[in-house]
């Protein structure tokens, strides 16, 4: 059996669909089930078992000998969350047991971090391990990702195999139900279909133009493709980045989408929501040369690619991964 943690949400129900057309089956989701608007997520998945994330650890042990990987990619996403004790729960605690049950039952883990981790970037994107204890997130939600991070790398008992990933903006089908918290791709997708415009955040950094704020933007069909690589190969277990190694500024996200939409660019700038304005990262781009190194050679889209297949493939069609 594969595990897939968060199996309703954006990218663990992508990973469930990539897996199930790569031939794999005996499937595991795992999550809470309790959000209505995520079933179109697992609408047409053949999975093996539906397991509720309170009752999974449990679960675990009744069937550790069958399972053969573990993707834990479920967390709570929301970087304006500031509730800590729910982040610590969830993002901190219960991947510290994940971690432990797969080391006593010795399956190989692939886990979810963040680049919120890196904060403001002061001190740079290098997953190098030697800069770890320098980072300082900008918020809750990127300190939960982190603290499991450090944990992770003191832990002299590990799985047989294991990789984190920092994320960084990935966007793609299945991210519909994430309201606020979905890719600014989907948003102006939205906004330019209902409206002809689209909204942008004003800088208040002098050395940024609105507008032209920079984030690494990865599609998410991408991140499958690096998480399926290193559960088949099982090598090189280590903390790494997931990202594109390219910034782009979010103009040069929404000019594709206008195009595919046959819209003239309008673009309006509005102020950063203030619960978040001095969280708000203007710059981030993932240094990738230890994934490389660790043998991922299938390359990355190029934003203006992704953007036309997220768009005519599943947006317009309203179809799902």
């Amino acid at each position: 059996m594969i595990v897939v943690t968060g199996a309703a949400g954006f990218i663990g129900s992508a990973m469930l669909g990539h897996l199930q057309a790569l031939g794999y089956g005996d499937l595991v989701a795992v999550d809470d089930f309790s959000n209505p608007e995520k079933s179109y997520n697992l609408e047409g998945k053949k999975l093996s078992h539906f397991v509720h994330r309170d009752d999974f650890f449990a679960w675990f042990e009744h069937h550790a000998e069958r399972i053969q990987f573990v993707h834990h990619i479920g967390a709570r996403t929301d970087t304006a969350e500031f509730g800590e004790d729910v982040l610590n729960c969830l993002n901190l605690e219960y991947s510290k047991r994940v971690w432990e049950l797969c080391v006593k039952h010795s399956v190989p883990l692939n886990y979810a971090s963040s680049a919120a981790t890196y904060g403001a970037g002061e001190h740079g994107f290098s997953d190098s391990p030697e800069l770890l204890q320098k980072l300082q997130p900008l918020n809750p939600y990127g300190l939960s990702k982190h603290n499991f991070d450090l944990w992770v790398m003191q832990q002299e008992r590990t799985p047989p195999f294991w990789a984190g990933f920092k994320f960084f903006n990935v966007f793609g089908p299945n991210e519909y139900h994430k309201k606020r918290m979905a890719s600014v791709v989907y948003h102006a997708y939205k906004q330019i279909r209902e409206t002809g415009s689209v909204q942008l955040f004003r800088s208040y950094k002098s050395d940024y133009r609105d507008g032209k704020q920079l984030r690494d933007f990865i599609y998410v069909k991408d991140v499958l493709k690096v998480l399926t690589f290193f559960m088949e190969n099982r090598k090189n277990s280590d903390l790494y980045n997931l990202g594109t190694g390219k910034a782009r500024t979010f103009q040069d996200l929404v000019m594709p989408i206008f195009m595919a939409l046959n819209e003239m660019p309008q673009i309006e700038f509005v102020d950063i929501p203030e619960d978040i304005r001095e969280k708000y990262q203007y710059y981030t781009c993932a240094n990738m040369e230890r994934l490389i190194e660790a043998g991922y050679n299938q390359g990355f889209y190029e934003l203006e690619d992704a953007i036309h297949d997220y768009l005519c493939n599943y947006l317009m069609v309203g179809k799902y991964m």
